[in-house]
Formats: C-alpha cells, structure tokens, sequence
C-alpha cells in the first residue's frame, strides 16, 4: 500500500497522531492494552503483533491493527522496522 493514500485512510478514518518511527530490533514487550487503537503500516522490516494466544509478523506493504483495550505484546525483527501508525481515541 503506497504511504500517502495510506495516512490519508488513517485521517478519513478518524486517526491522529500520525508518525513515522524508525524501531530498533526488540524482542517482544509485556502484554499491555491502549486507551486508544492502533493501525499501521510497515514500511521495511518486519513488526510482530501477538494477541489472542497468536502471532503475526507483518512485513513490507502490510497493515497491522490493534483495537482499543485488546491486550497484545509488540516486538520488531532482528533488522528492526519502519512504520507509519496512526491512533484512533
């Protein structure tokens, strides 16, 4: 997905905060929710979501979302990650 049409989704969408991080390689973080949802985009790299007792590496073109108050752990592959996430309050 090209990465203007992309933000400009999040914004019709009702997401703010919109930004793009470059991640350094992590390994996976403790299980947490959000006062808010999360959607994004990876740009390079690979950025792994697990939630509901599964796991799910996104890579290059792929989206990734995250709803509010779901409970899910983040980690970014050994070559770390671009990404543009978006969040929706």
């Amino acid at each position: 997905m090209d990465q203007h049409a992309f933000k400009a989704q999040l914004e019709a969408d009702g997401y703010t905060e919109i930004e793009t991080k470059d991640l350094a390689p992590k390994p996976a973080n403790a299980a947490h929710d959000h006062h808010f949802s999360v959607r994004g985009l990876v740009l390079a790299g690979a950025f792994i979501v697990r939630h509901d007792n599964r796991s799910v590496t996104y890579g290059p073109g792929q989206v990734f979302a995250v709803a509010q108050g779901v409970a899910h752990c983040e980690e970014v592959g050994a070559d770390g990650a671009r990404v543009i996430v978006g969040r929706k309050y």
